[in-house]
């Protein structure tokens, strides 16, 4: 039976969320089919393609930090505790997942704040997303030890060696026309099936492409997981796979 690696770039509305399933008939192969990439895509068609799904790389944060939840809720109920201070340090550490601050160190980027940026509206939509699935019986365990992985596409780009910078907009078609040469040279055995075009005409497509690849990735056991000491936290928060 052929295996599906199923990407994920989710934003708020249907017409900019990017998905796309590539088909492995044959591990030992490496050929890879892209069978679908494309946008505007709803909730059910997410969740038909998650349950056809070896593994799915989510390129949305998959939850918020656990010390902003708690401030969210002793705020909520009047009975948060004075901060020593509210300046910078105080409220990175409620803007930041750990997941973010291993991906900086890592790789020198810095993730948007799902508790203080515009991801936060895709991230919901993700949260009714997972609710949906779990009711389902799919696991959607945060920490990518279930059928869900929580992915970064430029962070992944720059781990593999390719640009990762600028390939956004209608301004960065010739910057995704590159990419699409690149990766198939990082991923030789790649069948793009006619879709190279959808992802050269959109970002949204392409990071979806990245993210099924990574999916993929984690399931071959070539990304990093959590370590020990953020097992559970990541459980909570998330955690984004990055290439080994």
């Amino acid at each position: 039976m052929p295996t599906r690696y199923v990407g994920l770039d989710l934003a708020a509305q249907d017409r900019r969320t990017g998905l796309a399933v590539l088909r492995e008939q044959d591990p030992a192969s490496g050929v890879l089919v892209l069978e679908e990439a494309r946008t505007g895509v709803d909730d059910a068609l997410i969740a038909q393609r998650v349950r056809g799904a070896g593994k799915v790389g989510v390129d949305v944060p998959v939850g918020w930090p656990c010390r902003f939840v708690e401030l969210l809720a002793a705020q909520a109920t009047g009975t948060l505790a004075p901060p020593g201070s509210t300046g910078d340090e105080w409220r990175r550490g409620l803007a930041m997942r750990e997941t973010d601050r291993a991906v900086h160190a890592r790789t020198g980027l810095t993730p948007l704040s799902v508790s203080t940026d515009r991801i936060a509206h895709p991230a919901l939509r993700w949260a009714g997303i997972e609710a949906r699935l779990r009711e389902e019986g799919i696991d959607v365990a945060r920490d990518g030890s279930g059928r869900i992985c929580e992915v970064y596409p430029a962070a992944a780009l720059r781990r593999w060696g390719l640009p990762h910078r600028g390939y956004k907009g209608t301004g960065g078609r010739a910057a995704r026309r590159g990419l699409v040469e690149a990766l198939g040279g990082r991923f030789p055995g790649l069948d793009w099936a006619g879709h190279d075009a959808a992802c050269v005409e959109e970002d949204d497509v392409l990071d979806a492409v990245i993210a099924a690849l990574m999916a993929r990735e984690v399931a071959r056991g070539r990304a990093v997981p959590p370590p020990d000491p953020l097992r559970e936290t990541a459980l909570v928060e998330g955690w984004i796979w990055l290439p080994a």
